[in-house]
């Protein structure tokens, strides 16, 4: 069953010319919602949609709509999007076409949107949300059995993850929008050898590439969320780094999982890909016969055939010599959400079937995103081998792990013949020295 509309067609193109080069991330067909205002200016932060290079300020222009869209507008005027994710898929519709209708080439309302359109390059960016909560799920078995195979080579795969979307709750107060600057962690590690451990800064600290799921209208207390109905929770997509300290993870994770090893910073990507952007871009949801196949309650017929996302994703570096040589980035991973052994409804279906009552805003964290391919990683710490193969970099540096001064740039797209790019945007972060 498709769920195209008007707002999908690939033929459309923008008064606002950079939404139609082939290689951008915002054409017209995808319009992200995040929070924005002008650099350096004491303006209060307010909700802007992303249209090629440009940013339009919903607040400034909300009355140019009408009916729900105007509803839908007003809810954007703040400082977060929350009250917009609360109001739920009518209200994004709603919005959505109307400005895929203002944003057309010849349309007629371009004189009275064009007033109302922000520069991105003279943008600074907020956290698109107040998170409430934050679940890191772990939806990755090609990461799920290399990691286990590290660490336990007879038994990689705990008996319950193809039964259970495993989870754990995070920290949301140490989620920052992309461009942040943070400090390595510090925390107790202990060498194989050693008889106690020590504190002190990490030497093992890596990325998590993943995407992170913003929950839109919430369940109450006690109420569960039908897979068949949770598509209709879910507002969008970002760019999710969960940085992980593996020394201090090692050391602290039993008996009840990370502690300050996951505590310390995870980085999103600032615009979010509204799941009606991503419709073209769904695919069947697959398991293999020889595998157990879901419970009952995390199976249905349009999650088969739908309920996977095409999501391309990619891990790039930069140096702080490499900075200064201008060299630039390099691509340290890639991998794509279509490989994930949940799918995003499924985890928000299994986080909601004990009456768990999931709030707008809150983040659902997709876990490490692997695939099958060995280069299809997503971390350091699969990609080197736990440390015993470094990687070279075009500086001549190696890298086992990440060093102080490196900046992670994660990005995610979704590409099909005939059909414009969608992007998500950058996520990016820089390790500042311990302190």
């Amino acid at each position: 069953m498709t769920r195209l509309n008007e707002t999908h067609d690939p033929k459309l193109r923008s008064w606002v010319a950079a939404a139609n080069a082939a290689d951008g991330n915002f054409p017209i067909q995808n319009l992200p919602f995040g929070v924005f205002r002008r650099k350096g200016s004491d303006e209060p932060f307010r909700g802007g949609l992303a249209i090629g290079d440009q940013i339009v300020d919903l607040a400034a222009a909300r009355a140019l709509f009408e009916g729900a869209a105007a509803e839908a507008a007003a809810a954007c005027a703040g400082s977060t999007l929350n009250t917009f994710m609360a109001m739920g898929p009518r209200y994004w519709s709603a919005l959505r076409l109307a400005l895929s209708r203002g944003l057309r080439e010849g349309a007629p309302q371009a004189a009275k949107f064009q007033p109302h359109l922000v520069p991105q390059a003279l943008a600074e960016y907020a956290l698109a949300a107040a998170i409430g909560d934050f679940t890191d799920f772990y939806a990755s078995v090609h990461h799920a059995t290399t990691v286990g195979r590290m660490f336990r080579p007879d038994n990689p795969l705990m008996p319950n993850y193809r039964w259970v979307p495993i989870a754990y709750h995070g920290r949301s107060s140490s989620i920052f929008v992309s461009g942040h600057r943070f400090y390595r962690p510090v925390g107790q590690t202990k060498a194989p050898d050693a008889t106690a451990p020590t504190f002190g800064p990490s030497k093992r600290l890596d990325y998590e590439l993943e995407l992170g799921i913003f929950v839109g209208p919430g369940n109450t207390p006690g109420s569960r969320v039908p897979l068949e109905e949770a598509e209709s929770h879910v507002f969008g997509l970002c760019v999710l780094n969960d940085w992980s300290a593996r020394d201090i993870q090692a050391w602290e994770y039993q008996p009840l999982g990370p502690f300050l090893a996951k505590n310390f910073a995870s980085t999103v990507s600032p615009w979010i890909v509204t799941l009606e952007a991503l419709e073209p871009f769904r695919c069947p949801w697959t398991r293999d016969a020889s595998e157990p196949q879901p419970l009952p309650y995390l199976d249905s017929p349009d999650n088969r055939e739908r309920g996977a996302l095409d999501v391309e994703l990619e891990v790039c570096l930069e140096t702080a010599k490499a900075r200064a040589q201008g060299k630039g980035e390099m691509r340290l991973s890639q991998g794509n959400f279509r490989h994930a052994y949940w799918s995003a409804f499924q985890m928000l279906a299994h986080h909601a079937s004990n009456g768990c009552n999931l709030q707008p805003g809150d983040l659902l964290g997709t876990g490490t995103q692997s695939g099958p391919d060995p280069k299809d990683v997503g971390s350091m710490l699969e990609l080197t081998s736990g440390g015993k193969s470094p990687v070279t970099l075009p500086t001549g540096e190696t890298r086992s792990f990440i060093e102080d001064g490196d900046t992670v740039i994660m990005r995610a797209w979704c590409a099909r013949p005939g059909y414009p790019r969608i992007g998500f945007g950058d996520c990016a972060a820089t390790v500042e020295p311990a302190v």
